[in-house]
């Protein structure tokens, strides 16, 4: 698992690109408080090497909670910037600062 940030220099936005290894899956998402948790908006694409990936643009100076969603099971990111407690999920959830 990776995530990648780029900041824009001529706006208020960070490029972050998601990116999760999972050969075996057949569907992998992203989701969190910059997509209101939709799946659907979160969908990554395989790659041939078994990974997903998108990068989407996030609004900058900004904290996000997110988790994978790998066939319907979700997965923190082992390189999130920190995690936070969910009473809501009733576990962690991977957190994201740009």
């Amino acid at each position: 698992m990776s995530l990648k940030k780029q900041f824009v220099k001529t706006k208020p936005v960070c490029k972050v690109t998601f990116a999760i290894e999972a050969k075996d899956a057949n569907s992998v998402a992203v989701v969190g408080d910059f997509n209101n948790w939709n799946i659907e908006e979160g969908t990554l694409n395989k790659l041939k090497n078994g990974t997903f990936k998108a990068t989407y643009d996030l609004v900058k100076d900004a904290i996000y909670e997110f988790k994978y969603v790998v066939d319907g099971l979700y997965v923190n990111d082992p390189e999130a910037d920190s995690y936070k407690w969910n009473d809501f999920a009733g576990s962690e959830n991977s957190v994201l600062v740009v």
